[in-house]
């Protein structure tokens, strides 16, 4: 090896977390521009796209010093790490470029890939499934079984916005994605219509585009308001439903029942007056479709006032 074309050693740092065959365009030209690719795992995720993009992949093993002479004469050998990292061969040329009596080739590290956003996902889709394979509590659980964490992991978020902590707002947030990953882990066992977390995100991946016609398509949107006409069209036609009312769960806060239909009969141009009544029942309606033409969440509304009157209650206990 000559001192003027002492070659190259290119350390491509893909991670295995990454979408495989999700390689950077930098890593691409790097791996097509190499004399030699080699890889030591057999089952690294980036190998099949590497051999269908018409790379071949050479798997061994070599020592620091087997590397250095292969790149002798200005040869370029790239090579993918395994999981591990291989410690024992990026020590080895550390040690060779210590000692001084070798003419190093150039050492580049060139990251392969990055995580994008949303890898964690699927960390947390295995974590979710081992609990449920290993876990006796999780593994007996149900969808029926979960439904009031649900609408108390729900509760716990909003209460987060409201207050404005930011830490317990990504707390709770998680939370609410683990009953997600839950409730779809379990349905994966469903012996006559199972669907799994990916089925999940395809579904409202889809609805997204097919509801934003003004994003993913010919249509136009200026305001928020042509936006939500463009959302309601498209859910008509999808749902085909015979009233407004149809889809409102009735099981809901009542300030919020009250302020959806409400908000249902006004979009739609209906005109329904309310139901004339006595007692407190019919007076909150009134309140709560007066809050709704306002633009105003009533549930929201008396949450903040049962909050400063709880304030209210603690100063007068003195604390």
């Amino acid at each position: 090896m000559t001192s003027e074309s002492p070659g190259r050693i290119v350390l491509l740092t893909a991670s295995h977390r990454v979408a495989p065959g999700l390689l950077s365009w930098p890593a691409w030209q790097a791996l097509h521009a190499a004399d030699r690719v080699l890889c030591p795992d057999e089952h690294h995720p980036q190998l099949p796209y590497l051999t269908e993009a018409g790379v071949a992949v050479e798997h061994v093993r070599p020592t620091a010093q087997e590397l250095v002479e292969d790149c002798a004469g200005g040869r370029t050998i790239l090579l993918l790490p395994s999981g591990e990292g291989d410690r024992a061969l990026t020590d080895g040329l550390a040690r060779l470029a210590g000692s001084g009596r070798v003419s190093m080739p150039d050492l580049e590290l060139l990251p392969g890939s990055y995580d994008l956003p949303g890898s964690r996902l699927l960390d947390l889709v295995q974590v979710m499934d081992r609990i449920r394979r290993e876990c006796p509590w999780a593994s007996q659980q149900t969808h029926k079984g979960l439904t009031k964490y649900g609408i108390e992991e729900a509760y716990e978020l909003v209460e987060a916005i409201e207050e404005g902590d930011r830490e317990e707002l990504r707390e709770e947030l998680g939370d609410v994605l683990l009953q997600v990953v839950f409730h779809s882990r379990i349905a994966e066992e469903d012996e006559e219509e199972p669907f799994s977390v990916d089925d999940v995100a395809g579904t409202i991946v889809e609805k997204l585009i097919r509801r934003h016609p003004h994003v993913f398509g010919d249509a136009t949107a200026e305001t928020p308001e042509e936006v939500k006409a463009h959302w309601l069209r498209t859910k008509a036609v999808e749902k085909q439903r015979d009233s407004v009312t149809d889809g409102v769960p009735l099981g809901q806060p009542g300030l919020a029942l009250a302020a959806k239909l409400a908000g249902r009969v006004r979009t739609a141009g209906l005109d329904v007056s309310l139901p004339e009544g006595e007692g407190i029942g019919y007076e909150l309606l009134g309140l709560a479709a007066r809050a709704e033409a306002a633009g105003v969440d009533p549930e929201a509304a008396l949450r903040a006032a049962a909050r400063t009157y709880r304030d209210a209650i603690r100063a007068a206990e003195g604390l």
